[in-house]
């Protein structure tokens, strides 16, 4: 049987390692395997397949709707007429949407925005009989794993 668990690399790990020890588990057959955690920043922009959730329009859009009513109205005094000026109102009202948007994202994406939540450092793998599955699974729990998963056979 194989237990495979995740952990922040911190001393409960090795307090649970030592422990499997303690309890019969021989040290080749306890594997740890730290990961390398994501350095790049997120995208600017959005693609089909991938969203993080912040969307550039959400001001842009109402912007340009309230400055395309506001010029369309005083259009019809001016010579160009309300169907001209509410088109530049809304253009004009969009691009500062985006404008104010793209200034909120980049200065958050400044500040390095941490992750919510704990992050997996480590990988620990132990190979075990099965009638001590339980036991190390309990082990792995009471030492703060992220999560574990059994793999019988």
């Amino acid at each position: 049987m194989q237990l495979f668990s995740t952990f922040e690399n911190h001393a409960y790990l090795e307090i649970a390692i030592t422990t499997l020890e303690k309890i019969g588990i021989k040290q080749e057959d306890i594997y740890a395997v730290p990961l390398d955690n994501r350095q790049e920043s997120g995208k600017l922009f959005d693609t089909m397949h991938r969203s993080d959730g912040i969307s550039l329009i959400d001001i842009a859009m109402p912007l340009a709707t309230a400055f395309s009513v506001i010029t369309a109205s005083i259009g019809f005094e001016l010579k160009w007429g309300p169907i001209y000026w509410g088109l530049i109102g809304a253009i004009s009202g969009f691009i500062l949407g985006i404008v104010i948007r793209l200034l909120f994202v980049l200065k958050s994406k400044n500040k390095q925005q941490k992750l919510k939540g704990k992050h997996s450092e480590v990988i620990l793998i132990i190979e075990c009989e099965e009638a001590k599955g339980e036991m190390v699974e309990k082990i792995l729990w009471e030492h703060l794993a992220i999560g574990v998963a059994k793999v019988m056979g």
